[in-house]
């Protein structure tokens, strides 16, 4: 007679079981990560793609346009086919697996912490769409299409999926433990020392530093300016991978950094040449986001502030500096906006979350740390290895690439034509 009520009781208990393990996916979670995606990509497509397309002369718009969605579409399939595998396979200390190659053994059902895998996959996918998207700045106007695209293809799964293993993946700078929220190495140091290498190996467009080349449109550039402002919370945000605290706390350091960016690059301008400028304004707002970056988990408000105002003087200055003084043709300031931002936002990403520093700790991702100069070295080793490991690695690459395609740029004749014409045949305007 015990027997059958044991085994009722356990039927009984079974819908309870599977509401548990069904329990594991956390539904506001997954949906804000769903956002989040959808956010990080409208960076990317039509953000950025805006941005850099209001940046160039009339005769290069569609050339960057199409850089930006073919870049957008080929990451895309390389990440599903192996690139997510070896940026967050199990792998070793340096570099990820083959085991989620095309996803294997990755189905509806399997989670990444308690979002679908599927969606994680995703979330970062967007990521390692931008990081090269991000690099177009530093060779725009110049660069071959079929060079372009074979050199992003080859960065990607060279530099950026190692990167995004040693930081994101389990790697040997997480187990250091490195703060780096949303990607200030993975993704701005990375994009920014990528950049000034192809820039360095490509040479100045024709006519720089002596012609001038002002923006084509900005109202195409603002538009896109404020796209990436808003897509940025979904970059920033939902890096937390949860609809918590941490996401709104490091939304609401973006929003700062990104306001006090803006703003001090204008007041500068305003100083130095009598007048503020859009183009300053949304160039010192891409500078606070940049640099609040890595530290948008780790730092409250009081530390937003702080880096967005250091990002629009500092990223102001490396502007003036590259092209003034280094005279190396960065067509868009990647460098001296993301590089220069990520460098001073990874290291004060383990300034300002010390608890040493009182009024700036309890807040974010961690309650803080207590040794200051211990996560300031941890942040340097990382800042000092992204950058060597990227730009020789990126240098070989375009050498190899030059050989594929026979030189990386165009030649004078079709510069002078413009790319729009000499790679896709169209026209942005038809007047």
């Amino acid at each position: 007679m015990k027997k059958p009520l044991v085994i009722a009781s356990l039927l009984a208990l079974l819908p309870g079981l599977v509401q548990a393990e069904e329990a594991a996916l956390n539904g506001a979670n997954t949906a804000w990560i769903l956002t989040s995606t959808a956010l990080v990509l409208f960076m990317t497509l039509p953000g950025l793609a805006l941005f850099y397309g209001g940046l160039v002369r009339t005769k290069n718009v569609l050339s960057v346009l199409m850089q930006c969605f073919a870049i957008a579409g080929a990451a895309s399939i390389i990440w599903l086919i192996f690139g997510y595998s070896l940026a967050f396979g199990e792998g070793n200390a340096w570099i990820g697996d083959f085991s989620k190659v095309m996803l294997a053994d990755v189905g509806r059902a399997s989670l990444s912490g308690d979002i679908p895998e599927s969606l994680f996959m995703l979330f970062q996918m967007t990521f390692a769409v931008i990081t090269p998207a991000l690099i177009i700045g530093g060779y725009a106007e110049r660069m071959k299409f079929s060079a372009m695209l074979i050199f992003s293809c080859i960065w990607l799964v060279v530099v950026y999926s190692p990167v995004t293993h040693w930081v994101w993946g389990g790697g040997w700078l997480q187990q250091m433990g490195l703060f780096d929220f949303a990607g200030g190495v993975v993704v701005h140091i990375t994009a920014g020392v990528a950049a000034l290498v192809a820039a360095v190996v490509l040479g100045p467009r024709k006519g720089f530093p002596t012609t001038a080349m002002p923006p084509h449109n900005m109202t195409m550039t603002v538009t896109g300016a404020g796209m990436l402002w808003v897509g940025w919370f979904g970059f920033n945000g939902g890096s937390a991978l949860a609809a918590n605290g941490d996401a709104a706390m490091a939304m609401l350091s973006t929003h700062v950094s990104a306001a006090a960016g803006a703003m001090t690059w204008s007041f500068i301008e305003w100083k130095r040449f009598g007048k503020p400028s859009a183009l300053g304004a949304v160039t010192g707002m891409v500078a606070g986001l940049g640099t609040i970056t890595p530290a948008s988990g780790f730092v409250g408000p009081g530390g937003a502030l702080i880096i967005g105002v250091l990002a629009g003087g500092v990223c102001f200055t490396a502007t003036q500096y590259i092209k003034r003084v280094l005279k190396i043709d960065d067509s868009l300031d990647v460098f001296p906006v993301h590089g220069v931002g990520g460098i001073m936002g990874t290291l004060l990403a383990g300034v300002l979350s010390s608890t040493e520093l009182g009024v700036f700790s309890g807040y974010g991702f961690a309650d803080g740390i207590e040794s200051m100069g211990g996560q300031v070295w941890v942040q340097f080793v990382g800042v000092v290895v992204a950058i060597i490991f990227t730009a020789i690695a990126t240098y070989i690459i375009l050498k190899l690439v030059a050989m594929m395609t026979d030189g990386l740029r165009v030649t004078d004749e079709q510069e002078v034509e413009g790319l729009d014409t000499v790679s896709h045949e169209e026209s942005a305007y038809n007047y």
